[in-house]
């Protein structure tokens, strides 16, 4: 049976929900080098210890290991990707979401019974690029998701020398935070549900880890004149956190992903060298408040560009961590937030789906 599923590539993390499940799966967009782990108490969930072995014609290095998501978070050699990095051709984020592709499969039991020890599960997708990257890389990014890839569990709790083929049998891919969009304006059923989103003129700024994008979504097209993306994100402001800490109180983040998950938590407090605790909040404030200066005057400058815009969605993972930096900078300006904003390409990537492959409505 053909899963259908949404999965948001995301240079932080990839998230992937299944058509009829309310539960995303959130994976770290981040690897390490695998190797023989040396195993003292085993981890007590799967997503914890995510070690893997892939095959994919895609890859440019086929059958190599690799620690994958958390278990390469604290990793000394572990890989995020970079601003210069294209989410469209790059193997490390192929290498997460072919792992999370083959970690849903199994933990549902949507897998078909193969040959051997080799099972097979089947996926029809929507995910997306930013809007830069979309009119030169769309095709490319469906091709490399196209077809049959293999990923092997190794010492990952429950699933330890499991196999999986992960068969992609179609793709849909659209825009980040037009598919946002497209979401918050249609119920499951793809029937309207606000119709002042589906039929109005509507700005995005949707903003990730490395790029910020600025969708205009007229009548639920975009409009490809005055839609736009800049190449940079959060992540620019997290690596500059990363490096006061560090000067300041000698603290080393292992990872950019490890000073996401403190933020997310509220957890501030670091510990020093000895039994001294120290406060970091006044380092990110400074940044993040930097970094929402920075969109408050982009989303300026677009919104001066085209008029006609009704009202601007602020939304993506980066707008979850500087909601209240955004408001405090936008001063009289009226933005609007969503729920699950990290969420919502991932959702409406899988309505676009949906919409297209089953052709009941056009997109």
């Amino acid at each position: 049976m053909i899963k259908l599923a949404g999965i948001d590539i995301g240079n932080d993390s990839i998230k992937l929900v299944l058509d009829g499940s309310r539960e995303p799966l959130v994976i770290p967009n981040i690897i390490a080098p695998g190797y023989e782990r040396h195993i003292l108490q085993e981890e007590d969930t799967p997503l914890k210890a995510l070690d893997v072995m892939i095959y994919s014609p895609s890859l440019s290095q086929r059958n190599q290991r690799y620690f994958v998501g958390q278990l390469a978070l604290e990793h000394e050699d572990n890989l995020e990707l970079e601003d210069t990095d294209n989410k469209a051709i790059s193997d490390q984020s192929l290498i997460v979401a072919l792992t999370a592709l083959a970690y849903q499969g199994l933990t549902n039991q949507a897998f078909n019974a193969g040959y051997g020890n080799v099972d097979e599960v089947e996926y029809t997708l929507g995910t997306g690029l930013p809007v830069r990257a979309f009119a030169k890389f769309n095709q490319q990014f469906e091709q490399r998701l196209l077809g049959e890839h293999e990923v092997t569990f190794l010492s990952t709790p429950q699933f330890q020398n499991r196999k999986i083929k992960v068969s992609v049998r179609k793709v849909a891919v659209s825009i980040e935070g037009a598919a946002a969009m497209f979401h918050l304006a249609t119920h499951d059923s793809l029937q309207v549900k606000d119709e002042e989103i589906y039929n109005g003129c509507i700005g995005v700024c949707e903003i990730g880890a490395l790029t910020t994008d600025f969708p205009v979504i007229k009548r639920m097209a975009i409009d490809n004149h005055f839609s736009h993306g800049e190449q940079i994100g959060i992540a620019t402001y997290l690596d500059a956190v990363i490096r006061d800490v560090e000067d300041a109180y000698g603290y080393v983040f292992p990872s950019r992903a490890k000073l996401v998950q403190r933020v997310k938590n509220r957890e501030f407090t670091i510990q020093l060298l000895g039994e001294g605790q120290v406060d970091i909040r006044p380092i990110v404030d400074q940044h993040f408040r930097r970094a929402a200066l920075r969109m408050i005057e982009m989303i300026k400058k677009r919104w001066r560009k085209y008029p006609d815009i009704q009202c601007f969605y602020v939304i993506g993972g980066g707008a979850s961590a500087l909601k209240p930096y955004i408001q405090e900078a936008a001063g009289s300006l009226k933005l609007r937030f969503a729920n699950e904003s990290e969420y919502l390409n991932m959702y409406g990537y899988l309505k676009v789906a949906k919409s297209r492959l089953s052709q009941s409505v056009p997109v």
